[in-house]
């Protein structure tokens, strides 16, 4: 979907993430955005717009362990379209997506890379887990032994006023959706189409992707191949160039500290986790850890027996 040429264009690609930390589309989507900020480097400059798919408008379940084993299954059929890990057990569905969503917001002034490592472990609360981080406390602690994180800064901005406001006004922009959006045509079973809220507003559903550069804008919305967010790029901003460097598993685990398993095969195609990865039993394969990843990892994790 493109848009007409930006007023004054920019000579820089632009990408706009509408995401939730607690969103199992947005966790599906993890390996392609992550070999796509790869691909891209230092010529993108990347946004993240927190939407809040929990919110504080939602109607209580009548009976939250039925819900709750409803949306177990819920996320079970879509890792069964991302390959991506779910949880053994969900203790229960997120009864809110602001206090992860204040916390990945204010570990942005630490960081690009920590701000991308604490969502990251915001998002296995749920994921891995099983306990999701929808209280402030909890996600302080998710965010705990971080690298290069100072856990101080992080919960005094994050309770602070300017970063309720940021999150406030990804929320309200998240709620005004391009017009690229209302319908989409693409096959599902995620094709990104703006989603009714309980309140009756709009929302781009998560996670969408809006790319700007100097031939104008395209939208790519809901769960797509990792070819569609690169002919995007370079439709709109056709001087990016695209680097294939594949790092070695050793460098790539001690990058990002947390891989699952679509992720290696799209980060590291036919290269097997080395030797030192942790594996971390979910309820469809493992999830595997640096070892200082799983040394600081702030909840217990599972580590599936060896084979006989």
């Amino acid at each position: 979907m493109t848009g007409p040429p930006l007023p004054g264009g920019t000579d820089r690609l632009q990408v706009t993430e509408y995401t939730d930390p607690l969103c199992p589309w947005a966790w599906g989507s993890e390996p392609v955005f992550r070999a796509l900020r790869a691909a891209l480097g230092e010529q993108a400059s990347w946004r993240r717009v927190f939407g809040i798919l929990f919110d504080t408008d939602d109607d209580p379940a009548p009976d939250p362990a039925a819900e709750t084993r409803w949306y177990e299954g819920f996320v079970r059929e879509i890792s069964g379209h991302t390959g991506a890990p779910h949880a053994v057990r969900l203790s229960r569905v997120a009864a809110t997506s602001w206090p992860a969503s204040l916390v990945a917001k204010a570990a942005e002034a630490q960081g690009g890379q920590v701000a991308d490592r604490v969502l990251r472990r915001l998002r296995e609360t749920m994921f891995v887990t099983g306990e999701p981080a929808d209280t402030l406390d909890l996600a302080l602690a998710a965010a705990d032994g971080v690298p290069g994180l100072d856990p101080v800064r992080l919960a005094a901005d994050a309770a602070s006023p300017r970063v309720l406001a940021a999150v406030t006004a990804d929320h309200r922009e998240t709620r005004a959706p391009l017009a690229d959006v209302l319908t989409v045509t693409a096959a599902g079973p995620h094709p990104g189409t703006a989603k009714e809220t309980p309140s009756g507003e709009l929302r781009y559903a998560l996670p969408t992707v809006v790319l700007t550069g100097p031939l104008g804008r395209r939208v790519v919305p809901g769960r797509r191949p990792a070819a569609s967010y690169l002919e995007a790029a370079l439709a709109v901003a056709p001087g990016v160039s695209v680097s294939a460097e594949q790092p070695s598993a050793e460098a790539l685990l001690a990058y990002h500290r947390s891989l699952t398993g679509p992720e290696w095969e799209l980060l590291a195609p036919g290269v097997a986790p080395p030797a030192s990865a942790v594996p971390v039993a979910t309820g469809n394969g493992p999830l595997w850890l640096h070892p200082a990843e799983a040394a600081a990892y702030p909840a217990p994790v599972s580590v599936p027996p060896l084979p006989r």
